[in-house]
């Protein structure tokens, strides 16, 4: 163990944590403004289902990133209201990391020395029934369908602007 701390404390310090400059990428360069992404006075019921296509293939594409944004931002209150898998997919990245640092070599920790194949195995051992207990699967459910309700319906509800149906027209 004491010679875990230092390797962690080493692979920390050369890591870059600028944070703001990761999500300068492309796909967030084209967020739209909030006050676009809200504006109820577009919100109406659709006609007929040609209008909800219609409308959710151009809203689609128009917020593409403001919907990627919405969905992470489900992924993380999902994570957070779900404690126990959260620390199971803590434990796992981490048991895998630290092992990894091991290079293959022998854990020795007093008497005791553990190969990797034996940590991987008891982090298999710990890790799989934590992760039946947290549920992922319904999780990952509650996410799929909170993001389809949440995007498809702020997508099938909000009218594209006027000036999108002369861009449509070729003359």
């Amino acid at each position: 163990m004491a010679q875990v701390i230092p390797m962690i404390r080493e692979r920390l310090s050369g890591m870059n944590f600028n944070v703001p400059e990761r999500f300068r990428s492309e796909r967030f360069a084209n967020l739209r403004p909030l006050n676009e992404f809200f504006d109820i006075r577009r919100v109406s019921k659709p006609a007929h289902f040609g209008d909800v296509t219609q409308r959710v293939n151009y809203n689609l594409s128009r917020f593409s990133s403001n919907y990627a944004v919405i969905f992470a931002m489900l992924c993380f209150y999902s994570l957070i209201s779900n404690p126990l898998l959260l620390f199971v997919i803590g434990l796992v990245v981490g048991g895998m990391f630290l092992i990894g640092k091991l290079n293959g070599e022998a854990l020795s920790i007093g008497p005791v020395h553990a190969t990797t194949s034996q940590l991987y195995t008891g982090l298999l051992v710990v890790a799989v029934p934590l992760g039946f207990l947290a549920s992922p699967i319904s999780t990952v459910f509650w996410l799929l369908g909170a993001s389809a309700v949440t995007i498809l319906g702020h997508a099938s509800f909000l009218e594209p602007p006027v000036e999108s149906a002369f861009e449509e027209q070729q003359v």
